[in-house]
């Protein structure tokens, strides 16, 4: 007997990975919300833990080809779902499929050799909703609770405390009178679960990113009357104080110096509306390509990107003076164009994936916060962050030493940070793993649905006159081109 069984797990569980012994199909586990029909999401998903027969977990690759999935909708003669089982190499595998019809029932089973795993094979009884099937969820507390959402969403509780009420007739005037001049914005109002949508300004573009999670949620459940400025700039908009009439503006990237409502931002929304889709990078297939064992990576601390702020161009110059400790340069010279003889040439672009054949990863702000570091922490590469004023709606929720190393906004001693994590690389592999767990935890597509939906759940809550159609609305129309449309069992949302 082992009084030290922590150390005694830990070792058990190496030597079971080294061994290269085979996962148990009794013992190894299976879990997630893929396996439950009611949680509709664009890719679907849930997790293969291998174990040994003796119990132990594996903590690397029993090989990718360990578990076989396939997934099949008994009563009908062809099923169209589309698979990808992810080798996350620490001992646990991601499943996603993306259904392209609905079905009453659905069967998945998970083997390992030629025997089922665990609970295999999982009967989903249904009807089971593909992503583009118009069917809502009467009973908004019954869709939260399908999607096992939080109670309450921190980040948005501190947005809100700046908006006491919310008067859409008031705001309906006002937000246009005062920044539909000069800012791209859009102003939504969701009546009867339909969207409709009036833009103001040049460039809204962007509007796509809003308007296809809006339709995504309510052909999924019933939406609270709601009307609501959403801000299609990068820049946070509401930068008065709390005594000056402060207008409620949902934005994608918040800053200490403003009171903008954070919403999840349009990349990361986007990537989980198109998983298994035209996107390439998502939070699921970064978990499968996250490069070498840490004690394989390159000890250079790594960035690419384009010169979208000044630190960036000292971050360059940087590398240029200690190439041995940063590998730092630009794909694309766009704002300091003067300055490509300084600091280019620029060189090209490469995959993501292959960011994390470096052990540290340099995160520092674009524009505003820089969009990407949901996929760096998702690797297995150690984050180094800016201090920022700007943040997007997790950052809040992260802490420096446990979930990245911080370092000040001029840079100023990131090469001492840098020589730090080198000097205690168990705790910087440490850190890179609480940073990869986080995003497993808090930064999936359903952790971003259930944002959306609490958030202007919330808001609607502080409304106090009803939304309207404001004069020139348009409705935002659901996608038409399905070429498998459902029929939705539940009668018509009113």
């Amino acid at each position: 007997m082992c009084a030290l069984w922590p150390l005694c797990f830990a070792l058990g569980a190496a030597a079971a990975a080294a061994a290269g012994g085979r996962p148990s199909a009794e013992r190894s586990t299976v879990w997630g919300p893929g396996l439950r029909a009611a949680a509709a999401l664009p890719a679907r998903y849930f997790y293969v833990q291998a174990v040994d027969a003796r119990g132990l977990r594996f903590t690397s690759s029993p090989g990718e080809n360990a578990f076989q999935v396939k997934i099949t909708a008994p009563e009908e003669q062809f099923t169209r779902v589309g698979v990808q089982v992810l080798d996350r190499k620490d001992g646990s595998f991601l499943v996603r499929y993306r259904m392209y019809a609905s079905y009453k029932s659905l069967r998945i089973e998970v083997k390992t050799g030629d025997k089922h795993v665990a609970k295999s094979p999982y009967i989903l009884k249904g009807p089971i909703y593909h992503e583009n099937c118009d069917c809502p969820q009467e009973d908004s507390s019954a869709w939260l609770e399908e999607m096992n959402c939080p109670q309450t969403i921190p980040q948005i509780q501190r947005d809100l405390a700046n908006f006491p009420i919310v008067d859409p007739d008031k705001i309906a005037k006002e937000i246009p009178q005062r920044f539909g001049q000069r800012q791209s914005l859009c102003h939504y109002t969701i009546k009867d679960n339909e969207v409709y949508i009036k833009t103001y300004g040049e460039h809204v573009g962007f509007r796509i990113f809003m308007d296809a999670i809006l339709l995504s949620l309510t052909r999924k459940v019933k939406m609270p009357d709601v009307e609501f400025f959403v801000n299609l700039g990068d820049w946070p908009l509401e930068k008065r104080k709390p005594s000056q009439n402060l207008h409620p503006i949902f934005s994608w990237c918040g800053s200490s110096e403003s009171k903008d409502i954070v919403m999840p931002t349009y990349d990361l929304t986007d990537s989980v509306l198109e998983t298994m889709g035209r996107v390439s990078l998502d939070m699921m297939s970064v978990q499968a390509n996250t490069g070498p064992s840490w004690g394989d990576k390159n000890t250079t601390a790594f960035w690419r990107g384009r010169d979208s702020r000044k630190e960036r161009l000292e971050l360059v110059k940087l590398s240029r003076k200690y190439p041995e400790i940063i590998d730092a340069a630009f794909t694309n010279f766009f704002f300091f164009k003067h300055d490509e003889s300084l600091y280019g040439p620029i060189v090209k672009h490469i995959s993501f994936f292959d960011f994390f054949k470096y052990k540290y990863q340099i995160n520092i702000d674009g524009t505003v916060a820089a969009y990407r570091l949901p996929y760096l922490l998702a690797g297995n590469s150690v984050v180094l962050k800016q201090d920022s004023i700007y943040y997007e709606h997790f950052y809040n929720e992260l802490q420096p030493w446990k979930h990245f190393i911080p370092f000040k906004s001029d840079l100023s001693d990131l090469l001492e940070k840098l020589q730090w994590a080198k000097d205690h690389d168990e705790e910087a592999k440490n850190i890179a793993k609480s940073g990869q767990e986080f995003a497993r935890n808090n930064l999936m597509g359903d952790h971003i649905f259930c944002y959306y939906f609490k958030l202007f759940q919330e808001y609607a809550s502080l409304q106090v006159s009803e939304p309207k159609i404001r004069d020139g609305m348009e409705k935002v129309q659901q996608p038409d081109d399905d070429l498998f449309p459902c029929t939705c069992h539940r009668k018509k949302v009113q």
